[in-house]
C-alpha cells in the first residue's frame, strides 16, 4: 500500500470519528437543553420529594414542593429525607417551604438512613415526622471551620499584601493568624444562627427551648431516642409515611405515588457531577454549616 494510500485511510478514519463524536455531541447538547424537573402526576394522588445528600442549595426541592402543593390531583406529599444537613440558608428555605406545604395538605416527612443538622431542621415544617428506629438524626448545632496557611507561606517566603475597608473585612483569611477578635466574631455569628435553629425546633415541636438546649449540643440520636425525646412523632417506614399521608388525605384504595421526572444524557451527568462537586466542595470550605458529619456504617 502506497503512502498516499495509507495517509487517505487515515484521513477516512479520523472523519468518520470526528462525525461520530459530533453526532454524539449534538444529541448530548440537544437532551442537556431539553431535559427539565419535570412532574410526571399521570393519575398519582400522593407526591413524592427526595433530598439526599449534603444540603448546599434548595432551588429545586422548593420548586417541586411548590409544584405538589398546587397541583389539585395531589392530594398529600412525603418528604424521604436522607442527608447530613449542610448550609444554613438553604437548610431554612427547604423547612420554609415543608411547613407552607404542610399548611396546605397532608404531609409527612420520612427519614432515611440520617437525616441529621439541616436534614432534621427541614423536617420541622412537616405535619407528621416519621423515623426508622435505627435512623440517625438530631444533631442539633452549628459550626463553621477555617483553615489557616499563613505559617506555611512564611516558610516558603510568600508575602501577602491585604487592602481592606473595614476591621472585620479578611476575617477568616488563611493568610494571617486567626486570632481573638475573629473568634469573637465568629462565635456571635455562629452563635446567632444557633439561636434561630432551636427557636425553630421548639416552635416546631411544642417543646420548651431551654429543654431543646439541653440536647442541642450536636449529639446524633437514633429515631428510637428521638422519639423519646419528642424530636420525631413515630417510628416507621417510608410505607408507613405514604399510609399516614393517604390516611389524612381520605384517599381511597392504594396510594399512588409521583415521582420527580429528570431526564438528562450520560454526558450531562457527568459535566453536573463534576460541576457541583467542585462547587460544593468550595462551599463547604467557607460557608458556616448546620453540622454534617458521617455516621455509619448503617
Amino acid at each position: 500500500m502506497s503512502e498516499s494510500t495509507k495517509g487517505k485511510g487515515i484521513v477516512s478514519v479520523l472523519l468518520v470519528f470526528g462525525a461520530m463524536f459530533l453526532m454524539f455531541f449534538l444529541f448530548s447538547a440537544t437532551i442537556l437543553v431539553a431535559s427539565g424537573d419535570g412532574m410526571d402526576f399521570s393519575d398519582a394522588n400522593i407526591g413524592v420529594v427526595e433530598i439526599n445528600g449534603p444540603i448546599m442549595e434548595s432551588k429545586d426541592v422548593v420548586a417541586r414542593l411548590q409544584k405538589l402543593a398546587k397541583d389539585e390531583t395531589i392530594k398529600g406529599i412525603v418528604v424521604r429525607v436522607d442527608s447530613p444537613g449542610g448550609a444554613v440558608a438553604p437548610s431554612q428555605e427547604m423547612y420554609q417551604a415543608v411547613k407552607r406545604a404542610s399548611e396546605k395538605k397532608p404531609l409527612a416527612v420520612s427519614m432515611g438512613s440520617t437525616a441529621a443538622s439541616g436534614g432534621y431542621y427541614l423536617a420541622l415544617g412537616a405535619t407528621k415526622i416519621f423515623a426508622n428506629s435505627g435512623s440517625v438524626t438530631g444533631s442539633i448545632g452549628v459550626i463553621t471551620q477555617l483553615f489557616n496557611v499563613s505559617k506555611l507561606v512564611e516558610k516558603v517566603d510568600v508575602e501577602i499584601h491585604t487592602v481592606k475597608t473595614g476591621e472585620y473585612k479578611d476575617s477568616g483569611s488563611p493568610f494571617r493568624e486567626f486570632d481573638d477578635t475573629d473568634e469573637a466574631y465568629f462565635r456571635q455569628l455562629i452563635d446567632d444562627i444557633y439561636d434561630q435553629f432551636i427557636t425553630d425546633v421548639a416552635e416546631a415541636r411544642k417543646l420548651d427551648k431551654e429543654k431543646v438546649r439541653e440536647v442541642a449540643d450536636g449529639r446524633v440520636f437514633t429515631g428510637r431516642q428521638a422519639k423519646e425525646l419528642k424530636l420525631v412523632d413515630e417510628l416507621g417506614t417510608f410505607d408507613d409515611a405514604v399510609n399516614w399521608v393517604a390516611k389524612e388525605a381520605k384517599i381511597e384504595g392504594e396510594p399512588k405515588l409521583a415521582y420527580p421526572v429528570i431526564e438528562t444524557s450520560f454526558l450531562a451527568e457527568l459535566l453536573k457531577d463534576g460541576v457541583k462537586g467542585a462547587v460544593s466542595e468550595a462551599k463547604i470550605q467557607s460557608t458556616p454549616v448546620i453540622e454534617y458529619r458521617y455516621v455509619g456504617p448503617f
